[in-house]
């Protein structure tokens, strides 16, 4: 038998195949390390100017954007570290809609900075007790740089809205912005109820319509189906709906039963039954003053010919979640079997019809009187990834104009904002004593990322842009930030570049919670994976897409 070493340490307490790794080289600047290749991916799409990534996911699919919270969430990132940078993002992503691209790469910058604080002999819990006094002090100073008159507005205000979610969209889809914002506020100001802070960010749809260009595109109230009615009839105007959740067809008894047939009346009798039990329950639905039967599975043959006979609009939705938007636009109440339905239950669109857009047909459903509660966005582009980048511009309009009616306050864009918080926050770190003033004045110099990326991403140089800022804003002139188009500084008050405050909020404090999160950390302890067969790539179910 071959000598065997017996473990000591952790090797002896822990199941053999484990890792661990500790102290400052090993866990700390490790960690850091891998937060930073995660917002050095995500920087250069930050901005109007940003670049578009190329991800390719597990199971195949393109993705050509520069959504941050899109390509993170399609990463799959492994390490135990940079996950919490990706869920800071999704937080914000929940939270506000928009800015979590700011939050990944203002959190790696933090790091980064704390990094070098680390190496100059400063122990991580006093970088992050100044990084926490900073964040509370920059709090206070976003406050101090709203917008006066801005906590103030008309959600229902096309203008306004327009001003405060152009910087949003235009970070997406930069050019593109004048075009798509119109649009965006349309749809949200007809979704908006009585009370705006209770706006409903799934009552905003997309339709992407492959074909025609973005200047094609248009506002429909109401919802847009992708597919074409069952019947023949095609256009039904001021009529009232019945939906059916389960299906239009003969149900099959759940009891088996033999039926002896002795000769061919019987039989045709028997076929004869079928048919006017259908003829009867179509009548039934047809008499109750419905035009549109809707139907959430299978419409049957029998059934079709007699909708036909008594001149029903037939339209199929397979998806539960389009039937339940349906039921919302219509104000119907989805039945559960075919049987005639109550007055109440009876929804009523303005028209139905079927339109041929670009070569896809697609029914269009209009309901403008009833207090309209859905709205869809048909938008028109050349290629697949166009289309659904363009959505992610409109998810972004949406989720910034449900952030203003819940806090309108708005502070100047094009990085004028950083460079005051810079600013102010040096001058903070001066007057504190002890160690945490390098801490705090590192706080202050990541904020210099994000003027430093919108250049460097627009091709300008950042050096000469950033110290050009500083002598503006030192002169007192708070709103001047940088005008990308023609590479120089200029006031965003004439420029017309807002950003929510709420936003900023968010972004900073959670950016700021992940990167202590990080920097708390000082060993990492990982088991020994689980045994069992590996999951193969490609084998995820599909999902449905909501």
């Amino acid at each position: 038998m071959g000598f065997q070493m017996q473990p000591y340490g952790m090797q002896a307490m822990l199941k053999e195949g484990h890792k661990h790794f500790s102290g400052l080289d090993e866990a700390v600047l490790k960690n850091i390390d891998a937060c930073k290749q995660l917002s050095v991916i995500t920087r250069t799409s930050l901005g109007p100017n940003g670049m578009n990534k190329m991800v390719i996911n597990h199971l195949d699919k393109l993705f050509v954007t520069n959504d941050a919270a899109t390509i993170v969430n399609e990463l799959e990132v492994q390490h135990p570290a940079a996950k919490i940078l990706v869920l800071a993002s999704k937080a914000q992503q929940e939270e506000i809609g928009d800015g979590a691209n700011l939050t990944i790469s203002f959190a790696g910058e933090l790091l980064q900075n704390a990094e070098e604080l680390i190496r100059m002999g400063l122990h991580p819990s006093e970088i992050i007790s100044g990084y926490t006094k900073a964040i509370n002090k920059t709090v206070e100073i976003l406050d101090e740089l709203v917008e006066e008159g801005s906590e103030k507005m008309d959600v229902r205000n096309k203008e306004q809205v327009i001003s405060r979610m152009k910087s949003a969209v235009a970070s997406k889809q930069f050019g593109q912005e004048d075009i798509l914002c119109p649009l965006i506020a349309d749809a949200c100001i007809q979704v908006c109820p009585k009370n705006p802070v209770n706006f409903n960010v799934d009552n905003v749809r997309v339709a992407k319509l492959l074909g025609g260009g973005l200047h094609n595109s248009s506002v429909v109230g109401g919802m847009v189906l992708k597919n074409d009615t069952v019947g023949t009839i095609k256009r039904v105007e001021k009529a009232k709906v019945a939906v059916f959740a389960s299906g239009v067809d003969t149900s099959a008894t759940e009891t088996k039963g033999t039926v002896l047939i002795h000769s061919a009346e019987q039989l045709e009798n028997y076929a004869k039954t079928e048919e006017a039990k259908i003829e009867e329950l179509i009548k039934a639905v047809a008499d109750s003053g419905a035009k549109v039967i809707v139907s959430g599975g299978a419409v049957g043959e029998m059934a079709l010919h007699f909708c036909e006979r008594y001149k029903l609009m037939v339209l199929k939705i397979s998806s539960k979640f389009e039937l339940r938007r349906f039921c919302r636009t219509t104000g119907a109440v989805a039945i559960l079997k075919l049987s005639q339905p109550n007055p109440d239950d009876l929804g009523y669109v303005d028209s139905v019809s079927v339109e041929e857009i670009g070569g896809v047909r697609v029914t269009i459903v209009k309901n403008e009187e009833g207090g309209n509660s859905v709205c869809t966005v048909v938008l028109r582009g050349s290629t697949d990834s166009i289309l659904d980048d363009l959505e992610r511009a409109v998810d972004d309009g949406v989720n910034t104009y449900k952030s203003m009616c819940r806090d309108s306050r708005i502070v100047p864009g094009a990085a004028a904002t950083e460079i005051e918080l810079t600013r102010k926050l040096k001058e903070f770190s001066f007057k504190e004593t002890g160690l945490d003033q390098y801490a705090i004045a590192k706080f202050a110099e990541s904020f210099e990322m994000v003027p430093k990326t919108l250049a460097e991403n627009a091709g300008l140089n950042a050096m000469e842009i950033i110290s050009l800022l500083y002598a503006e804003h030192s002169t007192g002139n708070t709103k001047v930030g940088i005008d990308l188009e023609e590479g120089i500084c200029k006031d965003v008050s004439t420029l017309n570049i807002w950003d929510l405050h709420i936003t900023k909020f968010f972004a900073l404090k959670y950016a700021a919670d992940a990167a202590c999160t990080v920097l708390r950390v000082d060993q990492i302890i990982m088991a020994k994976p689980a045994g069992g067969p590996k999951r193969v790539p490609g084998a995820g179910g599909g999902n449905d897409e909501d």
